[in-house]
This record gives structure tokens, C-alpha cells and sequence, in this order.
């Protein structure tokens, strides 16, 4: 059973030789892990294709699982911060959203191997695993709060709303990203906008569990042509407020 990591020491080599060769495994490493999987990859694999030699990788790098570690966290931190780079410029949230959605693509196309590096991340080390989602529905969290705040977005949990939209980035670029590529993804960002739009309008009604309950024997009974009375019954709605 592989050991959980902590997030690793990013402090790195000092010199700029160092960084770029370290920065070359990390790369490496990314493609041998998307192409080979974690378990038949191995370190001679990674050093060859980053034209590194055998015995310095352990100057940067323990075993096979740190880098694996690594990348992932590598990966989040870049995606992260090229989204957060793409959005700077926007003021309204629904814009924040498409551009994000666009730039996430365009991540998925420069790095085909995301899924399947992120996806072995569950079995390999699972606290790198939740730690690459965490961090990146931490940031969500913070904007799509703010945005409640302004009145941008109506109030909901905004853990949950967070985690909602990641899931819609995911399939999206699975779908239309990796298995299928569109050079224009239009489209795509419209009917997804379309969705978020609706669901984001603040003047949409407030989130809460409504249920209907009816009797047993007025499901078994035909419909009458006399009107009756409607005895249904609306369950008590919970207060309304956000989860801070």
C-alpha cells in the first residue's frame, strides 16, 4: 500500500540549472505517468524522456511516488493560476464562469494527460488526490461568496455550488477536450453558460427541499371528472441563508 503525502517542499533547487532540470523530470514524469500509468512507469522511464541522467533524479526527488506527488500538485497549481490570470479582467460572475470554462479547456488540450495522472492520484495517494480538488474548490468558494455578496449570485451553499460547477468543467472537457477535440467549443460554452446563467440569477427563487406527498388510495383511485379539493401538502421549507 503506497504511504499519503503531505504536500511536498516546494522550496526546489536554487540555481537556475537546477529549476530547469528539475523542471524537466516534472514534465517527463507527467508524460510517462499519462501514457504508462503509475504502476508499470518507472524512474528510468522518466529520466530517459527528459534526457536526465539515472542517478539525478534522487538529487531532486526520493522515489517514484514523490514526483508522482508532485506533478498533481503542479498541475493544480498552474491550472489555478491560469484561470485566476484569464478572469482577472472581469467584473461580472457569469463572465468569470465562461472564461474560466474556456480556459480550463485550453488547459486540457496543452495537457492531455490531466485526467489520467489526476484520476491514478485516488489510488496512488489519495491526500493528493482530495488535496488537488481542496484547493481548487477553496478559491471557488472565495469568489462565488463574494459574488453572493455583491448580489451577483443568489445565496446557496457555496461549497456545494463550487463542486457543482468543477463537476460541469470535468465532463465538459472530458467529453469535448479528450475524447472528442472542437476546435471552437462554442457551442459547448453557450449551452453550459446557458445552464449556469439560469441557476446563478439572483432573482431565481432561494434553494430548499419541496416536497409533495399525496395518500396511497388517491394513487390507486382513477381521475375523477369531479374537482376535488387539492389536498396536497408542501413540506416546511428550511431557513434560508449560505453556509459560510
Amino acid at each position: 500500500m503506497n504511504r499519503a503525502s503531505a504536500s511536498p517542499d516546494r522550496s526546489g533547487p536554487v540555481t537556475p540549472r537546477g529549476q530547469r532540470t528539475r523542471a524537466k523530470l516534472l514534465k517527463a514524469a507527467e508524460s510517462v505517468f499519462g501514457e504508462k500509468g503509475y504502476e508499470r512507469a518507472s524512474i528510468a522511464d522518466i529520466t530517459r524522456k527528459g534526457g536526465v541522467a539515472l542517478g539525478t533524479f534522487y538529487v531532486y526527488f526520493p522515489d517514484k511516488q514523490s514526483i508522482f506527488v508532485e506533478v498533481v500538485d503542479e498541475l493544480g497549481t498552474r491550472l489555478r493560476r491560469l484561470i485566476a490570470e484569464a478572469v482577472a479582467g472581469f467584473d461580472n460572475r457569469v463572465d468569470v464562469e465562461r472564461q474560466g470554462l474556456r480556459t480550463f479547456f485550453q488547459f486540457v488540450r496543452q495537457h492531455p494527460n490531466l485526467y489520467r495522472v489526476v484520476r491514478q492520484a485516488e489510488f496512488v495517494d489519495e491526500a493528493c488526490y482530495r488535496r488537488y480538488y481542496d484547493r481548487f474548490a477553496r478559491g471557488y468558494v472565495s469568489g462565488l461568496t463574494r459574488a453572493m455578496e455583491a448580489g451577483e449570485v443568489r445565496r446557496m451553499d457555496p461549497e456545494a455550488l463550487a463542486y457543482c460547477l468543477m463537476g460541469i468543467s470535468d465532463f465538459l472537457g472530458m467529453r469535448w477536450v479528450l475524447w472528442e477535440e472542437d476546435p471552437g467549443l462554442d457551442r459547448v460554452l453557450d449551452t453550459a453558460m446557458t445552464l449556469i446563467s439560469h441557476g446563478l440569477d439572483p432573482r431565481a427563487p432561494s434553494t430548499g427541499r419541496n416536497t409533495v406527498k399525496s395518500s396511497p388510495a388517491s394513487k390507486a383511485k382513477p381521475k375523477s371528472k369531479t374537482p376535488k379539493k387539492n389536498t396536497l401538502r408542501s413540506a416546511r421549507r428550511p431557513a434560508r441563508g449560505a453556509r459560510s
